[in-house]
């Protein structure tokens, strides 16, 4: 299958001199967790909620306003495209191996479509994803934090292991989840509310469980991937904790399941 037959062709963008509260409001209007950027409707760059919960939590940045940052600061701006004839198998190893999330697809020169991981678990149902199970690709070398460990901590452990989300254990039990969204929002919420002058001492004392999702859907390991497709296209989690007699034994990801299809589909 080409990747043009599985892209969303309604492409959400933003302008690059645009600042990053224009941004936040595009996000959150059209529940998408990533951006195409434009300058004069030629692609520039590519800004996701991962990008700007970097961005806000860093030393350089954490008492400035969204208002006064522009996209152009925050974006990546080396994005990588594929052309619209590329079959999925190809993309979807492309997007392994870069670690991204999405993709823009191009025709010529310009931007046809985007592709996104959350595209490719609409694939993950029917007879073929019925015979597999969570355990088979299920990610079991977990990353976790803490409801006391401090947000700036959930962030650095986040970035240093390149995921979107992370469990919440207190004494070894789910209590929660926090993801790049958590993240993100808490940094904007933060800077409204906190005078700048105590910004910097105060974010210090910000607590995972004070930005953590809480009650998280949970998976089970012997679960079909077809069901954890659904769940995720229900709901629109890239992601649920797999539990077992209580106890969290792995996380499988929208990244799991992507590379689930690019084995089958080489």
């Amino acid at each position: 299958m080409q990747i043009k037959n599985l892209m969303s062709e309604d492409v959400i963008t933003v302008d690059k001199d645009q600042n990053l509260s224009d941004a936040l409001k595009l996000l959150r209007k059209n529940n998408v967790s990533r951006l195409p950027v434009v300058n004069n409707k030629e692609l520039v760059g590519i800004i996701s909620e991962r990008d700007i919960a970097a961005k806000l939590g860093s030393s350089k940045y954490e008492s400035m306003p969204a208002s006064r940052l522009h996209i152009s600061s925050v974006m990546v701006k080396d994005v990588c495209t594929v052309p619209e004839t590329m079959q999925l198998g190809e993309v979807a190893k492309i997007m392994l191996e870069k670690g991204i999330g999405s993709v823009p697809v191009m025709c010529e020169d310009k931007m046809v479509g985007i592709v996104s991981k959350a595209d490719f678990v609409t694939l993950a149902v029917g007879i073929a994803f019925d015979k597999i199970t969570v355990k088979e690709i299920m990610t079991k070398d977990l990353v976790v934090v803490s409801p006391t460990d401090r947000l700036i901590h959930a962030r650095r452990q986040m970035m240093e292991a390149h995921v979107g989300r992370v469990p919440v254990l207190d004494d070894e039990k789910l209590v929660g989840v926090v993801t790049s969204k958590d993240l993100m929002r808490a940094f904007i919420d933060f800077r409204k509310h906190v005078p700048e002058k105590y910004q910097k001492s105060q974010i210090k004392e910000v607590l995972v469980e004070s930005i953590m999702s809480t009650n998280p859907t949970v998976t089970s390991k012997d679960a079909t991937i077809s069901e954890v497709a659904n769940i995720m296209m229900e709901t629109g989690y890239n992601g649920l904790p797999v539990v077992e007699e209580g106890k969290v034994v792995g996380i499988i990801t929208q990244t799991d399941i992507l590379r689930l299809i690019e084995k089958l589909e080489s």
